[in-house]
């Protein structure tokens, strides 16, 4: 028996899609038919992985948004919205991370890594929240009531690690988060889930893997491995499918047993 999961017809906004884990989200919604939109700072980027899905025939759109900037949140979220149609899956990825002992970090470090992963993920979260909420009681233009909400937060999130204190600090609070939305809106019919990827091969971090700490590091894993983009994508997808409304509220680790 084989199962497809099918996103034709929905609209999803997918946060931090310029590079690593977000561009790879957006490429697997539009592969599964979603609209997608594409948010970031670097819009040439965007441009560029919007011709990629496009090529390939899927629909991709861009949309510049600064997480840090409510009013940035709020002039995107409207923008895709007037372009593409109410937004029913929102992938919440956007996110940065830092390196130091707690005893190193900064006010600027902190208030950098918070912002962003924590502040930036719940006003975009709040503010797609708003108008699926607007839809479920009429009081907005959209045959689709309720909707999907996956935030991005990590194994580190549920193992503090050390020298990403504050990275996993803002982790666990997206965790946190993710349970008190799922809380309020899933009257809705808005299902909130947090994914929590282990480490994962991508352009950013690839070059570390080869290096006397990165090797060191995979030695530290419970199988001696990096993980791949696409091991994310069934955990991905069951979440972001109209099939899946009983789940809500859940913490996915995709880690291959780091976090245990």
């Amino acid at each position: 028996m084989s199962y497809k999961i099918d996103l034709s017809g929905r609209v999803a906004l997918v946060t931090g899609a310029s590079s690593g884990l977000g561009c790879h989200f957006a490429r697997v919604l539009a592969e599964a038919g979603a609209a997608v939109v594409l948010s970031a700072r670097r819009l040439d980027r965007l441009k560029t992985l919007r011709a990629e899905i496009e090529g390939a025939g899927g629909d991709a759109h861009v949309v510049g948004m600064d997480v840090t900037d409510p009013t940035s949140i709020r002039a995107g979220i409207a923008h895709a919205e007037t372009e593409v149609g109410a937004i029913d899956i929102l992938v919440n990825n956007s996110g940065v991370s830092h390196t130091a002992k707690l005893t190193d970090v900064t006010p600027e470090n902190y208030d950098h890594v918070m912002n962003t992963n924590i502040r930036g993920a719940f006003f975009v979260a709040q503010e797609v929240a708003k108008r699926m909420i607007a839809r479920a009681n009429g009081a907005a233009p959209g045959t689709y009531t309720g909707g999907r909400i996956v935030n991005i937060a990590s194994m580190a999130g549920l193992r503090p690690l050390s020298k990403i204190g504050v990275y996993a600090i803002s982790k666990a609070a997206v965790v946190h988060m993710t349970k008190a939305m799922a809380l309020e809106w899933g009257r809705y019919g808005i299902n909130v889930n947090a994914l929590c990827p282990g480490y994962i091969d991508t352009e950013i971090n690839h070059h570390h893997w080869s290096t006397e700490a990165g090797q060191k590091l995979v030695g530290m894993m419970p199988r001696k491995r990096v993980g791949q983009p696409k091991d994310l994508d069934a955990a991905l997808m069951m979440l972001c499918a109209n099939e899946s409304h009983f789940v809500n509220g859940a913490v996915i680790a995709a880690d291959d047993g780091f976090s245990l």
